[in-house]
């Protein structure tokens, strides 16, 4: 039996309408570098419907983790990993067919200490461009504190660099993503590997957050949407995020 290599981790709170399409996807990904080298691992956290049953059925392994904290949930798949090489999607998200492919490629070159992929909406609208470029502008001196632009959406890395910086920061209700991004790039730049965005491939996500709360929500409620921004304010966390189904 050939050793696994990727571990495939999907956070997931009840999304038995998603979760299959995003397991096909890491599937048909898997044809291109072998599926025996390829394991996924689906953390449910606090589900009432039938993802873990969804998940099992797909060929996951299940892991629980009930907190509500998206860092948390992430690590728990990331630490239970068997691959060497890490890959974590969303379960509303589709990876593209090369992209676990282009993964390998990236890191076993030694150039690449990790990153992340651009993203696409299943639907777009000019109240969703005008939010996102809102939010682009919100991260923009994030990233120009790291030395520029921090892919997200679904981030690679080895495990070993993952143990070494510690993981996603738990201390945090949002922004776990920019800043895990902006500590691996940090870290990379110590032995002159870069942080890399993939170019064959990008990760296509459902709109569903637009859907439920308006195109324009993010720009009509640029209060709350500040509160997100801090990453610590749990009451504004919940109410766009943890409590929302």
């Amino acid at each position: 039996m050939e050793k696994v290599k990727y571990s495939v981790v999907i956070p997931a709170h009840n999304e038995a309408q998603y979760i299959g399409k995003c397991l096909d996807s890491i599937h048909q990904a898997a044809r291109t570098v072998g599926p025996e080298t390829v394991e996924i691992l689906v953390v449910a956290n606090r589900c009432t419907d039938q993802t873990a049953a969804i998940a099992e059925r797909g060929g996951a392994r299940v892991l629980v983790n009930d907190d509500k904290c998206i860092a948390a949930i992430r690590n728990t798949g990331a630490r239970a990993a068997r691959g060497e090489i890490v890959v974590t999607i969303d379960a509303d998200s589709r990876m593209g067919k090369e992209a676990l492919a282009e993964i390998g490629e990236k890191l076993d070159g030694g150039r690449y200490i990790g990153g992340g992929t651009n993203v696409k909406f299943d639907r777009m609208s000019l109240g969703m461009a005008c939010s996102a470029l809102y939010v682009a502008v919100k991260l923009l001196p994030i990233m120009l504190r790291n030395g520029g632009y921090l892919s997200g959406a679904m981030f690679w890395f080895r495990k070993r660099d993952f143990e070494a910086i510690g993981g996603f920061n738990e201390s945090l209700v949002s922004l776990e993503d920019m800043d895990f991004a902006a500590r691996l790039k940090k870290y990379g730049k110590q032995s002159g590997r870069k942080y890399g965005t993939l170019k064959r491939s990008q990760v296509l996500t459902s709109a569903r957050k637009f859907d439920e709360f308006g195109d324009w929500y993010l720009i009509k409620n640029r209060a709350l949407t500040k509160r997100i921004f801090t990453g610590k304010d749990r009451e504004a966390a919940d109410q766009f995020y943890y409590d929302v189904r």
